[in-house]
């Protein structure tokens, strides 16, 4: 499959609502196999106001749309907007019901060697087998990105809950053991030093 994320910074209230009024009609006129576009929940980082994940059988259904799009969020009441294209597919890790869909965004090193990105990858795709509050998940490398920085991979999941995301998961040992490692300024190992996008949002 064919993914896009886009995180996007809305000027105010009045202008979040427009734009997802528009980009939920672009969306279901685009015939993605897949979309959701939601306003993001309190506790983002980086993550804007308005998140937009589309997902298509190929990349020739994205860009046949894409400009669509491209003419939407280029307008003044859209502030900043980061993002991504990227191939993949979900993986299942539970037979769990999910509420709430989170996507993480972040750039390794340029000068990061391609087996320490390996193990960084490795350890990223841990968390799913422990953390029993994800249901789905996807790690992809990005195609093409937009955005504060040039970013270099998607992590993605859907969470039983919110509880889900912002306690088992992020309080889990093994992401204080074996990922912040990668992220960690302090840490020897840290191949990730630019600001990250960190954005949630309810599926129902």
């Amino acid at each position: 499959m064919y993914s896009v994320i886009r995180l996007i910074d809305a000027a105010d209230a009045t202008g979040r609502d427009r734009l997802l009024y528009e980009l939920r009609e672009a969306a279901t006129a685009s015939k993605a196999a897949h979309a959701l576009v939601q306003p993001t929940l309190p506790g983002v980082r980086n993550g804007g106001d308005i998140l937009m994940h589309l997902r298509f059988r190929n990349e020739d259904e994205w860009s046949s749309v894409a400009t669509t799009f491209d003419s939407i969020l280029d307008r003044p009441e859209v502030g900043r907007v980061n993002g991504g294209t990227y191939t993949g597919d979900v993986v299942a890790a539970r037979d769990i019901s999910a509420t709430v869909y989170r996507t993480l965004l972040l750039r390794v090193q340029p000068d990061t060697d391609e087996a320490t990105v390996a193990r960084f990858e490795d350890d990223l795709r841990l968390l799913p087998r422990y953390v029993t509050s994800i249901r789905t998940w996807q790690l992809s490398r990005v195609d093409s990105a937009v955005g504060a920085s040039p970013w270099t991979h998607v992590f993605e999941q859907e969470f039983r809950d919110l509880d889900g995301l912002t306690g088992p998961y992020l309080m889990h040992p093994i992401h204080w053991a074996y990922v912040d490692r990668w992220f960690d300024p302090e840490c020897p190992d840290v191949i990730i030093r630019d600001r990250v996008c960190h954005s949630f949002c309810s599926m129902e």
